[in-house]
């Protein structure tokens, strides 16, 4: 009997998640046999991955014929400094509102949650007039002070919250031993925090990544372009380059799987770490 219901669950797991699974992994196949198929639109692909044949041409026209090393650069930069600073302002702020009592601190953190309810579009008007009158516009320092702008409230809130579990006697301790805030924050509580500081540095650098929408708003000059424009320009109306597109897109997958093979041993002893804390 046991066998019996078994086989039918095997075969029900297969009728279902089979087609499911397919349905995932094609769209994906697809974009990788396209960037190493030798035509250019995508109405010229065969249906089938790797039906058309084989060439790294595409590859080499983004290195040689376009500006595809500076839009990788470019994104680098961005990317990276929003991660960082994010990372560095966020863990303080949300120190001080953990650690600290002082007047209106319910009132501040009730104003950064209000302020990650309404969405970044609401406010492009204001930003692209503030970026004006700074002279923020079409510079990448622009973008990044946009995108830390948007991080600061949702993850000051987060990683407080993740501060508040930590125990207050490892401050006092410190303190016994004559440690000041500062050094409190940076050898004991950063430390402990390392899972909530790692994925925090990980959403901070994936979120702008690939964004198009504020880099488009911001930039305009051709050499201060991102990834997601650069390679936008590939699939508008006047442009159908879908092969040139996926291979650009490809590439910028690299980034990402490192980062994620890299950051999962991280993550998996840091939150291990923090299951065993007083």
């Amino acid at each position: 009997m046991n066998d019996k219901i078994n086989v039918i669950n095997k075969w029900i797991i297969i009728f279902i998640f089979l087609p499911i699974s397919f349905l995932v992994l094609y769209p994906l196949v697809y974009v990788v046999s396209a960037a190493f198929s030798p035509g250019n639109s995508i109405a010229s692909l065969s249906i089938i991955p790797f039906g058309d044949g084989f060439t790294v041409k595409h590859f080499t026209r983004l290195f040689t014929e376009t500006n595809f090393v500076l839009w990788f650069k470019n994104t680098i930069i961005i990317a990276v400094s929003t991660s960082v600073v994010t990372v560095i302002v966020a863990s303080l702020s949300a120190y001080v509102f953990s650690r600290f009592s002082f007047v209106f601190k319910k009132s501040m953190m009730m104003s950064l949650l209000i302020l990650q309810i309404f969405p970044s579009f609401v406010g492009m008007v204001a930003i692209y007039i503030i970026l004006l009158r700074i002279g923020g516009l079409d510079t990448l320092w622009g973008l990044i002070l946009v995108y830390i702008a948007g991080n600061i409230p949702y993850n000051t809130w987060l990683v407080k919250s993740y501060l508040d579990t930590v125990p207050r006697s490892l401050d006092e301790a410190a303190r016994i031993e004559g440690a000041n805030h500062f050094k409190i924050y940076r050898s004991i509580i950063m430390p402990v925090a390392k899972p909530i500081i790692t994925f925090l540095a990980i959403t901070s650098f994936t979120a702008p990544w690939m964004d198009f929408i504020f880099p488009k708003m911001v930039l305009r000059s051709a050499e201060k372009q991102t990834l997601a424009l650069g390679l936008f320009g590939f699939i508008t109306d006047k442009k159908n380059e879908f092969t040139t597109f996926a291979a650009g897109a490809l590439i910028v997958a690299v980034p990402f799987i490192i980062l994620f093979a890299l950051s999962q041993k991280i993550m998996v002893t840091s939150f291990g770490q923090a299951a065993v804390k007083e």
